[in-house]
C-alpha cells in the first residue's frame, strides 16, 4: 500500500496518522525514560554506600545531617542556574552536564576515606540534575494537556531505578564493599553521558518560538537572579510554590532521615535494606505507572492536588504509630501516591504558567523547592528523632498536611462563592 493511501484509510478512520516529527519526539522521550531510570538507579546504588560508609568514619546521626544539609545548600544553589542553562544552551548539554558530574561525584566516594572527603565529594551535586533535566526535555516535547501524565512515566522509571539501585547497592556493598558499590556508580553515569551524546538533540525547545526569543534568550546570562526571580511574578506561581515548600517539608523530613530510621530505628543490615527499597519500588512503579496518568485524564489538578495533601496528613498519622517493618510497608503505598501526585501536579501547574521558553527555569526552582527541603529536613529530622523519636516526625507530617488541606478547601469554597 503507497504512503497516500495509508494518509487515505488514516483520514477515513479518523485516526490521524503519526507525522515524522511526532515519531522523532516520541523516541527522544523513550530514550528520556531510560536515562531517568538509569540516573535513578545509581542514585539508589549511593543510598547503600554513604550511610554505612559515614558511620565506619565516625559520624552519628547529627553528623549525617549535617552531609545531608550539605547536599541540599549546593543543589539548592544550583538547581535555578541549571534549569537557566538548559533553557539557554540546550538539553543535551544540560544532560552531559548533568551525568558528568554524576561520575565525578562517584569516583569522589570511592576515594573518601577520611570525614572532610566525605563532605568534598558532595561538590559535584550543585550540577547533578539528571531528573530536572528530563523533565526540561519531556516538558518541552509533550502537549500540555498530556503533560502530567508524560511527567507520571518520569515517576514509573524513578520506580524502576529504585528498585534495581537499591538491590544492586545493596548486594554490592554487601559482597565486595563501599569503594567496588561507588566504582560501578561511576561507570554507569558514564554510560549514560554516552546515551545522552548519541541520541538527545542540542535543543527541545518548539521552533514557534521564533527567532526573536532565540535572540534574546541568548543575551541573558544564566546567573541572573532578575531573570529566574521574574517568573515567581506570573499568577498563581507563588502559592503553588508555598504550597510546595511547607506541605512538601515534612515528607522531605522522613524521607532524608530514612536511611538513619532504616538502620537505627529497624535495625536492618544493607541488603535488607536494598530489598525493602525495591519493595518501594514496585510500589511506585504501579502507582506511576497505573493509576496518575488515569487519574490526571479524569480529574482536574486542583482536586488532585487537594487529594494528595489529604492522603499525606493520614500517612503522617501512621507513621507517627508505626513499629514494625511490617507496619512500614503498608504506609509506603498510599505516602508514595500522595507524593508521586503531589510533585506530579505541583510541577504541571507550574510549567503551565510560564512561557515555553522559560519551563527549563521553572523546572529548576521546583527542583530547588526539594533541595531546600533537604537542606533544612535532615537538621530539623535530626534534631526531632534524637530528641522525641519517629514519633514526632510522623505527627508534624500529619499536623501541616491537614492545615494545608484545610486552607486549600477554605480558599477553594470561597473562590466558587466570588
Amino acid at each position: 500500500m503507497s504512503r497516500d493511501a495509508e494518509t487515505m484509510d488514516a483520514e477515513k478512520s479518523g485516526t490521524p496518522k503519526p507525522t515524522a516529527d511526532h515519531q522523532q519526539k516520541t523516541r527522544i522521550i523513550y530514550v528520556v525514560y531510560i536515562i531517568a531510570a538509569l540516573d535513578i538507579t545509581w542514585m539508589f546504588l549511593q543510598f547503600s554506600v554513604t550511610p554505612y560508609l559515614a558511620k565506619k568514619l565516625g559520624f552519628d546521626t547529627l553528623w549525617f545531617g549535617y552531609l545531608q544539609t550539605t547536599v541540599g545548600v549546593i543543589q539548592l544553589i544550583g538547581g535555578p542556574m541549571f534549569g537557566r542553562f538548559g533553557d539557554l544552551f540546550g538539553a543535551r548539554a544540560a544532560l552531559s552536564l548533568a551525568c558528568a558530574s554524576t561520575s565525578v561525584f562517584f569516583v569522589l566516594l570511592a576515594s573518601a576515606t577520611h570525614p572532610i572527603l566525605l563532605f568534598i565529594h558532595k561538590l559535584p551535586t550543585v550540577f547533578m540534575h539528571v531528573l530536572p533535566a528530563c523533565q526540561m526535555v519531556v516538558t518541552d516535547l509533550s502537549e500540555p494537556e498530556k503533560r502530567a501524565d508524560a511527567l507520571s512515566k518520569l515517576g514509573l522509571c524513578f520506580g524502576i531505578g529504585m528498585i534495581a539501585g537499591s538491590t544492586l547497592g545493596g548486594n554490592l556493598n554487601t559482597r565486595y564493599g563501599e569503594t567496588v558499590t561507588a566504582l560501578v556508580g561511576a561507570a554507569g553515569s558514564a554510560f549514560s553521558l554516552l546515551l545522552v551524546i548519541n541520541f538527545i538533540p542540542k535543543s527541545t525547545k518548539a521552533e514557534t518560538s521564533g527567532s526573536n526569543t532565540k535572540i534574546e534568550n541568548q543575551n541573558k546570562k544564566v546567573f541572573s537572579v532578575g531573570e529566574i526571580t521574574r517568573l515567581m511574578k506570573f499568577p498563581g506561581v507563588m502559592r503553588i510554590f508555598l504550597i510546595k515548600i511547607i506541605a512538601g517539608l515534612p515528607s522531605g523530613i522522613f524521607q532524608v532521615m530514612f536511611s538513619i530510621i532504616a538502620l537505627e530505628f529497624f535495625k536492618l543490615e544493607p541488603e535488607q535494606n536494598g530489598y525493602l527499597m525495591a519493595y518501594f519500588g514496585i510500589v511506585q512503579m504501579v502507582v506511576q505507572g497505573g493509576v496518575i496518568g488515569r487519574l490526571t485524564a479524569r480529574y482536574p489538578e486542583k482536586s488532585l492536588l487537594l487529594m494528595s495533601i489529604g492522603v499525606s496528613a493520614g500517612v503522617g498519622l501512621a507513621q507517627a504509630y508505626m513499629q514494625t517493618v511490617l507496619q512500614l510497608c503498608i504506609t509506603v503505598t498510599p505516602m508514595i501516591f500522595s507524593l508521586s501526585v503531589f510533585n506530579i501536579i505541583t510541577d504541571s501547574m507550574l510549567t503551565k504558567s510560564v512561557p515555553s521558553s522559560d519551563t527549563g527555569t521553572m523546572l529548576g526552582l521546583c527542583a530547588s523547592v526539594q533541595s531546600l527541603v533537604r537542606t533544612i529536613g535532615p537538621t530539623i529530622g535530626g534534631f526531632l528523632y534524637v530528641n522525641y523519636g519517629l514519633f514526632s516526625i510522623g505527627l508534624i507530617k500529619f499536623s501541616v498536611n491537614t492545615a494545608v488541606f484545610v486552607f486549600l478547601l477554605c480558599l477553594g469554597n470561597l473562590k466558587q462563592k466570588e
